[in-house]
């Protein structure tokens, strides 16, 4: 029998699981991550590190930035990206999503249909990339983890989060379908 026939991994790798599972996971794994770490799930943090790695091997200086003038900031720029647990964890999330969808068979190149879509989706990566900035956190780090540890942040993120996903919506349909 083939190894992709086998129940175990139709039922663990190939089919979809339960929002359930998922969800409880998630939990599971937020906890051990905060007990190892310190600190709770967060992604977006690393790229600003990232970016400011990047920079400075290209002759810049990010360590006068007043963003790393945050001591935990600066500590990141005497790291690197294989030992900043954050950097970490985000490679092994890119790694772990593309792993899981070429197990699934879920792996797609599509075309680009138009010029349009690609304006879009910079634009959206963009304007993503700096609400995230400026909110402390994307959807795991503002939403996830700020609502499970009962901030106020995550709260106010969850209200405007959802506008903004209402109004994308609503932009999308407009101009792009």
């Amino acid at each position: 029998m083939n190894f992709q026939e086998h129940p175990f991994f139709k039922k663990i790798i190939k089919d979809a699981w339960s929002y359930w599972t998922g969800a409880v996971l998630l939990g599971l794994l937020n906890i051990a991550l905060f007990a190892f770490s310190g600190h709770p799930w967060g992604i977006t943090t690393t790229f600003s590190y990232w970016g400011a790695w990047i920079f400075r091997a290209l002759g810049g200086h990010p360590e006068t930035w007043t963003y790393f003038q945050n001591p935990s900031h600066a500590k990141a720029l005497t790291q690197s990206v294989f030992t900043n647990t954050g950097s970490v964890q985000d490679i092994g999330i890119i790694l772990g999503a593309f792993l899981a969808t070429l197990l699934a068979s879920q792996f797609k190149i599509k075309k680009i249909k138009s010029h349009k879509q690609v304006v879009a989706a910079i634009l959206g990566g963009l304007l993503m990339g700096y609400g995230a900035r400026i909110a402390f956190g994307c959807n795991i780090g503002a939403f996830f983890s700020g609502v499970s540890s009962m901030s106020l942040h995550g709260w106010v993120y969850t209200v405007f989060i959802l506008i903004g996903a209402w109004i994308g919506s609503k932009l999308l349909v407009k101009y792009f379908m």
